[in-house]
């Protein structure tokens, strides 16, 4: 998979990228991430990239040409282009998990770094969509970039020593994952849970699942949406509100 990056500020990717998942990832030859200094497409003297907005008010905005000419210059001789194109900015598309396994599909994107006040309107309409990691405002689309980079590459086959593994992660099953436990069995008077110690898959599994049901309706109780619910959940899920009531929380 390759990911071409639009920025500003190319440098600013070094470290993230070299390191963990993404770094081993790069190189096995898994994934590709193309940075492209948007200045260096810049059609003006002194290589400007922004200017002040019309009407007045604080900050610079985005001009478009340098980013049409940096799209256009990975167009060139590929023919007609299908990836994404997107925009990431704070009114974009919420980044989801689901979103993640939809772009780790795909064989090439290309992400645009927004930045300064805010970029001129006209580039949205050479994109295919836009992104934001949450509600609030970065600096920049850099480390949204980074962000979406980490978690796409992670559900690349090869990414992880354990293939399983994205697919039982927060919201990979509409649900927040479980508890984890390692050694020591008893830590500060805190010991693993039976269950996991048993060696019986079936109540381990069961376990599990209650426990990310605990956790997601303690802590999101928003991602518990009944059609996503088998009838064992269901089940489980009325027999934990009990608990919790006669517990009086």
């Amino acid at each position: 998979m390759r990911f071409d990056v639009l920025t500003l500020f190319p440098e600013m990717f070094a470290g993230p990228l070299s390191h963990s998942i993404v770094g081993r990832a790069r190189e096995k030859g898994l994934v590709t991430v193309n940075l492209i200094n948007i200045r260096d497409y810049s059609p003006f003297k002194h290589r400007e990239v922004d200017d002040s907005p019309f009407g007045g008010g604080g900050g610079m905005v985005l001009r478009p040409e340098p980013v049409e000419l940096a799209l256009q210059a990975l167009r060139n001789g590929q023919g007609e282009w299908r990836g994404p194109v997107i925009l990431l900015c704070p009114q974009g598309e919420r980044f989801t998990q689901r979103l993640a396994w939809e772009l780790a599909q795909e064989e090439r994107v290309v992400l645009i770094c927004g930045h300064y006040e805010g970029v001129d309107e006209r580039i949205r309409r050479l994109t295919t969509g836009e992104i934001s990691i949450g509600d609030f405002v970065l600096t920049g689309g850099e480390l949204a970039a980074m962000v979406i980079i980490d978690a796409v590459t992670r559900l690349l086959p090869g990414a992880l020593g354990d293939q399983q593994a994205p697919v039982s992660d927060s919201f990979s099953l509409g649900l927040l994952e479980h508890p984890h436990y390692t050694r020591p069995r008893e830590f500060r008077g805190e010991a693993v849970p039976e269950e996991l110690l048993s060696g019986h898959h079936a109540r381990i599994a069961r376990w599990r699942r209650e426990e990310a049901l605990v956790r997601t309706l303690v802590r999101r109780p928003d991602l518990l949406v009944p059609e996503q619910l088998t009838a064992e959940d269901r089940q489980l899920l009325r027999e934990i509100k009990q608990r919790i009531e006669a517990l009086g929380l």
